[in-house]
């Protein structure tokens, strides 16, 4: 009796947690899907006439399609260069005896922890002086940067898992020390791979604070960052819906990738998390 009870609760936990968490999400599709003449002036959740006019606009306006494609550009180098180099930096210290390896493992996680506002002032100031603000690498640098920590701590808990002789069978078989990584070691840590990948594509995504300090113009400015500035069709009519709209379009894709991959993402946090 007491345990059915218990179940319920649970239950009914889970349900005001999940409804809590997706309402806002569902608040901003409705919008999206309101006539701007709708907003103030028409009360409801539902809207009163759909239409896809606030995806057309959206698409429509240059500031936010520049916006994507350097969201889209400057995620995808961030995680390709990032997780490279996680993956070396994890095999050695999962497959290496040195001194101090626990220490870098804590060093890599404080830093993944560190507040980025506290850095945005220095990099500002740098970035002018060598020419990197309002540019490209001038973001990818520090996605980079704070992205690393992150990875090296995920992969480093999926190589542990690996069983190296499998390697050293590779080697006995005429194998090079990079043939037997690539060709055993890498296929064998894809999973995590790949989870250390989304991770890190998401924080490229999902970053505001270094877009909306580190550019000035269209030509490196990412979606977050762009929204803020996103003024709809015309000056002459609220932009809500249309900012909802754009909202929408880089929302829901990566709520998709999550739910796809959770049990992925949360294996690699966990195995991280316990075994670091």
């Amino acid at each position: 009796m007491e345990s059915a009870r218990s179940k319920w609760l649970w239950v009914a936990a889970s349900l005001l947690i999940l409804v809590w968490t997706a309402f806002p999400v569902v608040w901003i599709v409705m919008l999206s899907f309101k006539q701007p003449s709708e907003i103030g002036n028409v009360q409801g959740f539902f809207p009163k006439t759909w239409t896809w006019e606030n995806y057309e606009t959206v698409f429509r306006t240059d500031l936010f399609t520049s916006a994507l494609i350097n969201s889209i550009g400057i995620s995808l180098i961030a995680t390709f260069v990032g997780v490279v180099f996680a993956t070396l930096v994890a095999y050695a210290i999962a497959r290496l005896e040195f001194p101090g390896k626990r220490l870098i493992l804590s060093f890599a996680l404080a830093i993944a922890m560190f507040p980025v506002v506290s850095l945005v002032g220095p990099l500002f100031d740098l970035w002018r002086t060598i020419g990197l603000y309002d540019t490209w690498p001038g973001l990818i640098i520090p996605y980079i940067s704070f992205a690393l920590p992150l990875a090296i701590w995920t992969l480093s808990a999926f190589f542990r898992e690996i069983p190296w002789e499998m390697e050293q069978a590779a080697q006995v078989d005429g194998a090079t020390t990079w043939q037997a990584f690539r060709k055993v070691i890498v296929p064998l840590a894809a999973p995590g791979v790949f989870t250390a990948a989304i991770l890190t594509f998401f924080f490229c995504w999902n970053d505001f604070v270094f877009g909306i300090s580190l550019t000035s113009t269209d030509r490196a400015r990412p979606v977050p960052a762009a929204l803020a500035f996103f003024t709809g069709e015309s000056y002459f009519e609220q932009p809500t819906t249309a900012i909802c709209a754009a909202a929408v379009v880089v929302t829901v894709p990566v709520v998709i990738i999550v739910l796809a991959f959770q049990r992925r993402i949360v294996a690699g946090l966990t195995s991280g998390a316990v075994k670091g």
